[in-house]
């Protein structure tokens, strides 16, 4: 037992020293943190250290050691969706038709696309991924994964660039906020289908869920408000009970057969906010835990990437997956924003954002995977997906170019609601800091 926990903590240290280098090493040459990350997470795994005489991976992280990496990653995954969804500011969902456009056709144009490719062609997925591509759950988990908005990311960089404000920023916060919240809500209703995950039926399953976000809206809520109001006590520390929340509402949602995700998200949208906006004593606690522990995610996520065993099919199949992710958010979005009165650059720009992908990409994939909806090698297409769409957002916006807009502030055809001070009030206080560091 001292060997395993020896082990367990000589592999966490060096987890966090190679992402600390790798993440650096990205920065330096103008690439989001988690692009470094997610290498070094691939580095470690039997990609490259893997194939090395000896197999340094297998000795490094043995069989044994991986079940507490991927519990401490699980947990680290947990507190990102709760600071996620503790940031959604759902007054920014007034955003107007604009934003609303743009959402809508980013959300269902690219998941048309996949259900049509899938369906369409059926072999080529098939031959990556034979065990699942005949599935409806497939299909529809497919269509989620090309679909996904990282808002996290978009709300940093975002502010990186002095977008904050301006009607290409307001819009892609605003549009990714609905693409978020629907997103997750479908790949709720999948994993329910797919009858792999829960030992419920999807009705019976989603109907437990929604009785259960309806109780933590509805009644945690409430009393969290009151008791984080009360006059200070030994007991008003509000981080111990946000803690509790995630971890008890990921908790339930595990039980339910909907992946602990869910419940972090769910708890972070429950948790009470301070005049409209994140309290820091809570987020900043939160959001520096997660950090700590992220790698030890993109490490168990190299760990289930070997690309050199992908072959031509795979890569056949990754071109045509960028080709439906791209273009399907990218040209719908655009278009969306053209017509709701912006002009071809600022569409160009919310067209480039709610492209963006991330970590949120990664931990719908590891969602898919963990409840067998998709094969190994074509988790490991969506992963390279995810890999490729992070990249090119930076030096597509640096194409279009957002530093000239970050001083002015044209008239906004989202004009129907106050979207500067709702979009600066979940931007600015504090993006998770993994997040941050993306867009550096």
């Amino acid at each position: 037992m001292s060997h395993l926990v020896a082990t367990v903590l000589g592999d966490v240290a060096l987890v966090v020293l190679v992402s600390w280098l790798f993440g650096g090493l990205a920065r330096r040459l103008g690439q989001p943190t988690v692009i470094g990350q997610i290498l070094a997470g691939i580095a470690l795994g039997p990609t490259l250290l893997g194939r090395l005489p000896g197999d340094p991976s297998g000795y490094l992280f043995p069989d044994e050691a991986r079940p507490f990496l991927s519990v401490l990653s699980q947990i680290a995954i947990v507190l990102f969706m709760f600071v996620a969804g503790y940031e959604i500011d759902f007054r920014t969902f007034r955003a107007g038709r604009t934003a609303v456009s743009v959402a809508v056709v980013g959300l269902l144009v690219p998941m048309a696309l996949a259900v049509g490719a899938v369906s369409l062609g059926g072999g080529v997925f098939s031959a990556v991924d034979p065990g699942h591509a005949d599935q409806r759950s497939f299909v529809l988990f497919v269509a989620v994964a090309v679909s996904i908005t990282a808002l996290p990311v978009l709300a940093a960089i975002v502010r990186e660039r002095g977008a904050a404000g301006t009607p290409a920023g307001t819009v892609s916060i605003a549009a990714a906020g609905f693409m978020d919240v629907a997103a997750w809500l479908v790949l709720a209703a999948v994993l329910s289908d797919s009858g792999q995950a829960t030992r419920w039926s999807w009705p019976v399953a989603l109907a437990l869920l929604a009785a259960f976000t309806a109780f933590l809206l509805g009644v945690a809520r409430p009393a969290l408000r009151w008791w984080l109001e009360r006059p200070a006590t030994l007991l008003s520390n509000p981080v111990p009970v946000a803690l509790v929340l995630a971890l008890g509402s990921a908790w339930v949602t595990e039980s339910l057969g909907l992946h602990a995700v869910f419940g972090g998200f769910l708890a972070g949208l429950a948790m009470p906010r301070r005049d409209g906006a994140p309290n820091a004593d809570i987020l900043r606690p939160m959001e520096q835990t997660s950090d700590m522990l992220l790698p030890l995610f993109f490490v168990t996520t190299g760990l289930s990437v070997d690309i050199g065993n992908l072959g031509a099919d795979g890569f056949g199949l990754l071109g045509l997956i960028l080709l439906v992710a791209i273009a399907g958010k990218a040209v719908p979005a655009y278009g969306a924003a053209r017509l709701g009165g912006l002009d071809a650059r600022q569409s160009g720009l919310v067209a480039v954002m709610v492209n963006t992908r991330g970590l949120t990409e990664l931990i719908v994939l590891d969602v898919g995977r963990s409840a067998g909806l998709i094969g190994q090698d074509l988790y490991v297409v969506l992963v390279l997906m995810a890999l490729v769409t992070t990249f090119m957002t930076g030096p597509l916006l640096q194409l279009v170019g957002t530093n000239s807009d970050a001083g002015r502030r044209p008239e906004d055809p989202t004009k129907h609601s106050e979207p500067s001070e709702t979009t600066s009030a979940q931007t600015e206080p504090s993006m998770p800091t993994a997040m941050k560091q993306e867009t550096e």
